[in-house]
């Protein structure tokens, strides 16, 4: 009987991973923070004619503007915490318990983790979030999103990648 031992040591990713969530919200604050302070609510700039645009909106509803509209502006801001709170708390769960490892799912937890909290700190703090990144193709206007939306969907991409072409798993024969 032959036992294969692998004495290679591995470096834990969770720091690391907990600091690309920070650099997320980083990122998200700052550039929420200079939209808020060089463009007027509802202007534009245009970056690229009738494709992108940098925006100043106020979303209250949650993605793309979904309950935005709602009756009980207040019941939707606070079950958008509640559930940003939640999530948050899951998806820091998942990264401590999976993320030793670099893969696509520890890395697109940690994108996830930083986009929820960045949102989450506008929604306490400011009651909405700021928007700014306008997107047209062709006929089709994508609705306004900003960073930490951006980062919650390459994360779940990542997670998708992930969950379609798993990485193959280190096997020991015994010989």
């Amino acid at each position: 009987m032959h036992l294969v031992v692998d004495n290679t040591k591995r470096r834990d990713a969770r720091g690391w991973l907990l600091l690309i969530a920070a650099i997320a919200i980083v990122l998200d604050r700052i550039s929420k923070l200079w939209v808020a302070a060089h463009l007027q609510l509802g202007a534009a700039i245009t970056v690229i004619p009738h494709v992108f645009r940098i925006t100043h909106v106020l979303n209250t509803g949650a993605a793309f503007s979904m309950f935005g509209d709602a009756a009980s502006p207040l019941l939707v801001r606070w079950g958008l915490i509640v559930f940003s709170a939640i999530a948050s708390a899951v998806v820091l769960v998942m990264i401590w318990r999976m993320g030793r490892d670099w893969s696509p799912a520890s890395l697109g937890l940690a994108l996830i983790l930083g986009g929820a909290l960045g949102n989450l700190y506008d929604r306490i703090w400011l009651h909405y979030v700021i928007d700014f990144l306008e997107v047209t193709i062709v006929h089709y206007h994508w609705p306004d999103f900003n960073v930490a939306d951006s980062c919650i969907c390459i994360g779940a991409t990542l997670l998708m990648i992930e969950i379609l072409w798993p990485r193959p798993t280190a096997t020991s024969e015994a010989a």
